[in-house]
């Protein structure tokens, strides 16, 4: 009897489109949001660090025109009045902010410093919001699609229960399928959740760290301004 119930068993198809479409409807409809999780995380993922070697690269370009000895007000007209990249915006604005506190007769208007790195830390905070826009939803994922497979799991496993109970039959071939389709739920569910920890914690420290670049631009910047303002 024991040899039947393997034999039969192993004419089960245990692929996971077979265990996906056996699975129960609740069990599906977890699978699916634990894939399109995955698919949404693995998206955010590729446009971060498309994002942060853009961010890099032009942060390096900026940068070696910036100490290339060139007038700074040379510079900012070479931006223009659309600043691209990141360090760009960070410059205009503290330029921007430099030309507004001239009065018309040439001198400065008080208290022009504090504006200039106000001016400069709204830029980096918006250039910081961008960098970790959708870093969230990757810690999000993180912390809850184990839980939700393993909500699936238990719905499963309680359903192949009760169909044993209703068949009275408690051979391989029986139990197997129930239980491997509860199980890949919670699979699913770690294949969703360890990417996108490890990604997040790895993308969390590029972005402070591109984002601690521009404040240290910003103080190396204003402590120019402050020399000029000085004499």
């Amino acid at each position: 009897m024991n040899t039947e119930a393997v034999g039969m068993a192993q004419e089960i198809d245990f692929s996971v489109l077979a265990l996906f479409i056996r699975a129960t409807f609740t069990v599906k409809i977890v699978m699916l949001m634990l894939m399109a999780m995955s698919f949404w995380s693995w998206s955010i993922i590729i446009q971060k660090h498309i994002l942060f070697r853009k961010s890099r690269g032009e942060a390096n370009v900026f940068d070696r025109e910036f100490w290339s000895g060139e007038p700074l007000d040379g510079l900012f007209e070479k931006i223009g009045g659309d600043p691209q990249g990141p360090s760009e915006k960070i410059f205009a604005a503290g330029m921007l902010e430099w030309r507004r506190s001239h009065r018309q007769d040439g001198g400065l208007i008080a208290g022009a410093q504090a504006r200039i790195d106000r001016a400069m830390d709204v830029a980096i905070a918006r250039e910081s919001e961008v960098l970790n826009k959708g870093l969230s939803f990757l810690a999000t994922v993180g912390a809850t699609a184990p839980f939700i497979g393993l909500f699936g799991t238990v719905y499963g496993i309680m359903h192949a229960f009760t169909e044993i109970a209703a068949t009275k039959n408690t051979d391989l071939a029986t139990v197997a399928p129930g239980i491997a389709e509860a199980l890949m739920a919670t699979g699913i569910g770690l294949i969703a959740a360890i990417p996108a920890v490890i990604f997040y914690n790895k993308l969390n420290a590029d972005s402070e760290h591109i984002t601690s670049g521009y404040g240290a631009f910003a103080d190396e910047f204003a402590t120019i301004l402050s020399r000029q303002l000085d004499a």
